[in-house]
């Protein structure tokens, strides 16, 4: 159960926009498909949110574009849950270029823990609460990252 979650792709033709670079809402598919991936990693995955009838849904996004990415770069993207309040949770990402290892976007998502049935709020558990370490340590996330 890895407590930060790295993948790598190569950038396609469709995530292209008119700029030529990497369209600012294909950073959010990525980011929203990497941390269903990371939950599923830590044993939550959509089928188990199904049974215990409860969701994560997207309260705030921030996403600070460093650098652009174009099609055919190589990107590492690594999230981690960065804090759990009550009833939310941020969870950071990083995009990085395989190559040198240069941030692209540093982004920032606020999930809210919510009933399926009903859409409100939810106390997060205790069960998920441990299913989810917080990852704070700045050290711990570049040298997981290698970032440059």
């Amino acid at each position: 159960m890895p407590r930060i979650l790295i993948e790598r792709f190569t950038v396609t033709a469709d995530a292209i926009d008119m700029n030529g670079h990497v369209n600012n809402q294909e950073y959010v598919r990525w980011m929203q498909d990497i941390a269903t991936a990371h939950s599923h990693e830590q044993g939550w995955p959509i089928a188990r949110y199904l049974e215990e009838k409860t969701t994560w849904v997207i309260r705030s996004h921030y996403i600070e574009y460093i650098r652009p990415a174009f099609r055919g770069d190589e990107l590492l993207v690594a999230t981690w849950v960065a804090g759990m309040q009550a009833q939310t949770s941020p969870r950071r990402y990083r995009f990085l270029r395989a190559r040198d290892r240069k941030t692209v976007v540093e982004a920032e998502t606020l999930w809210v823990y919510c009933d399926a049935t009903n859409g409100r709020p939810l106390d997060i558990t205790a069960e998920v609460r441990a299913a989810f370490p917080v990852v704070a340590d700045s050290e711990e996330i570049r040298a997981a990252i290698g970032a440059a």
